[in-house]
């Protein structure tokens, strides 16, 4: 019995300490983003690049992806406040639901899959070909030219491409809703402006400022530390989505609960 124990410890052991030691390089790579991100130079043209890559490629499935989502979320909630004689609400549910969690939510979720795998396969595949090393050796910083450019494009994207998300998806809400209801285009935004408060703007945007740091550093962190080869470069990027949308939804929940409280204060 105290030989099976003891190989039981052997083999928690390593994977406790294993664990430990990858929450404590994560706070080294978050600390030393903190540290360069402030310390001249400071590499703009490459911020400005990354900045169209990450959100003026990802239009196209932002765009489809939005539309679809207000037409989709109006056809559901359609039935449920029809039975209560309700229908009248739906721009206003629908700028709450929108506004408050769809739009950042699903934003995040598609940036981490898109920007997210990119991010970590592309850092990745520099990492086992040696382009990295050999940026060192040529006196070139390559944590801030590949790893701060790339999470400052990333918080400084999302945002924007949230509220573009959140316009597309009220656009097609009240596509829905005009052809079924017959309201106009005044009333129905209205409608969607009165249901909303200052709060919930705010709300979305910080919110989607962490998501957009979390999709970038987690995407960077992976591509960066990977190892054996070009089997490192798919593992950095799986394991970038899976990480990224994984510490998103907690982020979700801590941010609603925070909301809530200041809502309800």
């Amino acid at each position: 019995m105290a030989q099976v124990s003891n190989q039981k410890k052997s083999v928690i052991t390593p994977k406790v300490d294993k664990f430990f030691m990858g929450l404590a390089n994560a706070y080294a790579f978050v600390a030393r983003f903190f540290k360069e991100v402030f310390v001249p130079p400071y590499e703009f043209r490459e911020v400005i690049r990354q900045c169209y890559e990450i959100g003026y490629k990802s239009l196209p499935l932002i765009s489809l992806t939005g539309f679809i989502v207000g037409i989709v979320f109006t056809n559901q909630s359609r039935p449920s406040l029809s039975e209560f004689g309700a229908a009248s609400w739906l721009p206003a549910l629908i700028s709450i639901a929108v506004v408050r969690a769809m739009g950042p939510l699903v934003t995040a979720l598609i940036a981490a899959g898109k920007v997210g795998s990119s991010i970590g396969a592309e850092i990745g595949s520099m990492k086992v070909t040696e382009q990295i090393d050999a940026m060192e050796v040529s006196a070139t910083n390559p944590f801030k030219f590949l790893v701060v450019t790339r999470v400052l494009a990333t918080t400084f994207m999302l945002p924007i491409l949230v509220m573009y998300t959140d316009f597309l998806a009220l656009m097609g809400s009240f596509i829905n809703v005009n052809q079924n209801e017959l309201v106009s285009m005044p009333t129905f935004f209205v409608q969607v402006f009165e249901a909303i408060s200052f709060l919930d703007v705010f709300s979305s945007i910080l919110k989607s400022l962490v998501f957009g740091f979390t999709i970038g550093i987690v995407g960077c962190y992976k591509g960066y530390n990977s190892t054996k080869g070009t089997e490192g470069v798919g593992k950095a990027a799986n394991a970038s989505v899976v990480m990224s949308m994984f510490l998103i939804f907690i982020e979700e929940l801590l941010s609603l609960q925070i909301v809530n409280a200041i809502r309800n204060a």
